[in-house]
């Protein structure tokens, strides 16, 4: 990946990007660019960022942070924690973009370094036993069609299953594809699946949502 010009570090368009301000709206002029991104453009941008373009990859991140940031959120329920999940995998996925292979779309790459991230740190949380953060950055808004009892059920799951949840009905996966992202066998994918649902469904069936 060939380095940019000295004050263009793609590395400084995520650290600092007023996305990450806490409880500031990303109101970057990247994000009207991408809005509605194509398959297309998002191969141009991958191509010119892994040129070294940090006005391309600003692209990149404005237009998959929400969804990288509600992933990593709705798997630990902790929105300073989710803002540093989500910045590390952009990090992380720019590091690596020389290896990239850009007929891939980069959302779907993107989404499982965030979502491995999200449950590495929630498993550290809880062996640790540390508390969430108090409130402080703004959680994102809850998915289309998805309820605030909803949310609040998915928050009662262990890690696990939130994950899968996460990542078959936010982030679209199959569960195979799921299987390949989380190096697990597909049964396993299914049967977390499974009570997953069926501990959603037993949640919200009691009177207060768990």
């Amino acid at each position: 990946m060939a380095l940019p010009a000295k004050g263009s570090d793609p590395l400084r368009v995520v650290e600092g990007s007023p996305t990450l301000r806490k409880g500031a709206a990303p109101l970057s002029s990247a994000i009207r660019r991408v809005e509605g991104l194509g398959r297309a453009e998002e191969r141009r941008l991958v191509r010119g960022a892994q040129r070294g373009s940090a006005e391309d990859f600003e692209a990149l991140f404005a237009a998959h942070w929400p969804r990288a940031y509600r992933a990593a959120w709705l798997v630990v329920h902790d929105a300073s924690a989710a803002e540093d999940i989500a910045q590390e995998a952009f990090i992380a996925a720019l590091r690596a973009l020389d290896r990239f292979d850009r007929r891939r779309p980069f959302g779907p790459w993107l989404s499982r370094i965030v979502i491995n991230r999200a449950i590495d740190h929630a498993r550290s949380r809880r062996l640790r036993a540390v508390p969430a953060a108090m409130p402080g950055a703004a959680a994102p808004p809850a998915p289309d069609g998805w309820s605030d009892e909803m949310v609040r059920a998915l928050a009662a799951l262990p890690v696990d299953q939130r994950a899968v949840v996460v990542m078959r009905y936010v982030l679209d996966y199959t569960p195979g594809e799921i299987a390949r992202a989380l190096d697990l066998p597909r049964g396993t994918v299914n049967s977390r699946l499974r009570r997953a649902l069926d501990g959603l469904a037993t949640l919200l069936e009691e009177p207060d949502g768990g």
